[in-house]
């Protein structure tokens, strides 16, 4: 008993010493924002705080080792599946592999029992000449390692209880880390299956259990990077069943595939009504729609829906162009931005709804092109752009349902040539939910679900209700950052700080943790160890 007190009290000493040193690594790397959270922290806005807070210290080399700390020892339950689920690695040895990873590696899987064969050496030269010597019938497990990988003790046994629950999946990942002289670091903890993400970024392979069989392998022998090939080959079969557990210690990983090729934009593409509800401000509504008679798309129809103007230079504007053709709307009363949209929906012709905020200003001429492109693809209903503030930073690019137990802007405040997590925010994806201030959408999915709920989001999250119901549906939303404009966040309409409006976003805020669960709910495109308090990733700790 005295030695578990003592053990315990050891141990909270060293939490408490990596706590203090991420701390202190924190201001140091950035003293400002550091004293800003600090602030909201001692004014007893702990949300905010812890919302500032974990982004920076996430930055901190202790920061995953404290998280690693926490988490304790991990331990595995015995699996019995030993015999009807076998496991076999294939080591594809490079010229620039050390003795000490390949006894790293050997040992590891002696431990784990496993059998291996060392594809590329003297007594396994290739990959057939591997596999000829495992039995396939049964397609037991194969696991592909470069040198110098490692496996969390007991993983294998974790993949077999999978295999076992899972028979009929063919591909199986886990979470990994970088193990770097004897430190683990830079954890990657993926997202649950994200086809398109996949397609610029192979987060699967050599961190996964595959099940082939012998004609897989003999199909891809011969390939320089028959691991990824075999990996893609599966996943096409079916879709990969993520189990979200660091069991993998790597010595390297894939690299997201950048800068990601140009969207083919489809031929053809029908018309898209562009809806922009307005209100005063003529300046911002005028660089809007001038932007928007640059766009190469065929055929656009652009409805401003204008939300009681008053301002006599934007009356005037506003005459001229709907004397030009351009269809004005009058949406009088409180501002419902919900409300608003769903009467200039009703009014359009166009197979696409674009929903686009009046302070979005384009940066180039097809963005509007490319979104339309990802939402003619059946498994697709809302896609979003990749949205900066005006000094370049990244203000959306997706959002992460559960971050504050709402929802939040993926990797906000990065700058776009950033690292981030893994260069997400440049990778088209699938999210759980994209930003209505500039969102497309066929308007018959979008009619499906009943539009944007003008009771319960008045103004604040409608565009995540939106996009939760699509989802529901089968139509995921999608990430696009191919098509980048900047959005001057609110500056038309100003930030709800008043009495009325603060009570407003608190009765939308608890209709989505009502409706949602957002409360306690985890985003697949996320994960349960990074932090819900921070909208860039941040590891929990």
């Amino acid at each position: 008993m005295a030695l578990k007190l003592k053990e315990r009290g050891v141990k909270r000493l060293a939490a408490a010493y990596l706590t203090a040193s991420a701390h202190l690594d924190a201001f140091f790397l950035s003293p400002g924002a550091y004293l800003i959270a600090t602030k909201w922290w001692i004014l007893g806005k702990r949300v905010r705080a812890h919302g500032q807070f974990a982004p920076l210290l996430s930055k901190s080399p202790k920061a995953y080792s404290l998280w690693a700390m926490k988490q304790g020892r991990v331990v595995f339950e015995g699996c019995s599946y030993a015999d009807q689920f076998p496991i076999t690695a294939f080591v594809d040895v490079k010229d620039d592999a050390s003795e000490a990873d390949l006894s790293a590696t050997a040992q590891c899987l002696a431990r784990e029992g496993i059998s291996a064969f060392w594809i590329g050496s003297k007594e396994t030269p290739s990959v057939l000449s591997a596999a000829s010597r495992v039995d396939w019938n049964d397609r037991p497990g194969l696991m592909v390692l470069s040198p110098g990988d490692t496996l969390l003790n007991g993983a294998a046994s974790r993949y077999r209880h999978w295999m076992a629950k899972n028979p009929a999946a063919r591909v199986i990942y886990a979470d990994d880390d970088i193990m770097a002289n004897h430190r683990r670091d830079k954890p990657h903890f993926k997202p649950d299956w994200n086809a398109e993400l996949y397609g610029h970024f192979d987060f699967l392979s050599g961190s996964c259990i595959l099940r082939p069989s012998y004609e897989d392998l003999e199909a891809v022998s011969l390939l320089p990077n028959w691991v990824a090939s075999l990996t893609s080959r599966l996943v096409a079969a079916s879709a990969p069943l993520h189990l979200p557990e660091i069991l993998h210690h790597r010595r390297q990983r894939p690299r997201p595939k950048l800068p990601v090729q140009p969207v083919h934009i489809q031929s053809g593409l029908p018309t898209v009504s562009v809806i922009v509800p307005t209100r005063n401000r003529v300046d911002l509504l005028r660089t809007c729609l001038e932007g928007l008679g640059k766009v190469t798309y065929p055929d656009t129809e652009v409805i401003v829906m204008d939300n009681d103007s008053d301002e006599p230079e934007t009356i005037r504007f506003l005459n001229k162009l709907s004397q030009s053709g351009t269809k004005v709307i009058s949406h009088p009363g409180h501002f419902n931005y919900s409300a608003i949209n769903n009467h200039g929906v009703s009014a359009a012709t166009g197979h696409f709804i674009c929903l686009l905020n009046n302070d979005i200003e384009m940066l180039d001429a097809d963005w509007l092109a490319v979104l339309a492109t990802q939402a003619t693809r059946k498994e697709v209903g809302a896609v979003g752009a990749q949205l900066l503030y005006p000094d370049g930073r990244v203000q959306h690019a997706g959002v992460v349902i559960g971050v504050g137990n709402a929802a939040g802007h993926a990797h906000r405040f990065l700058k776009p040539d950033d690292e981030g997590y893994f260069f997400r925010h440049r990778l088209p994806q699938f999210t759980t939910a994209v930003t209505a201030a500039c969102l497309v959408v066929q308007k018959d999915k979008f009619l499906a679900v009943g539009g944007l709920n003008e009771q319960e989001f008045p103004v604040a999250f409608n565009d995540v209700d939106l996009c939760l119901k699509l989802n529901e549906r089968g139509w995921q939303s999608f990430y696009e950052p191919r098509a980048t404009l900047i959005h001057h966040e609110s500056v038309s309409r100003g930030f709800d700080r008043d009495p009325v409006g603060a009570a407003r976003f608190a009765s939308e805020l608890a209709a989505l943790k009502r409706l949602w669960g957002t409360d306690w709910r985890f985003d697949p495109f996320h994960h349960p160890q990074l932090s819900r308090a921070s909208e860039q990733f941040a590891v929990a700790f």
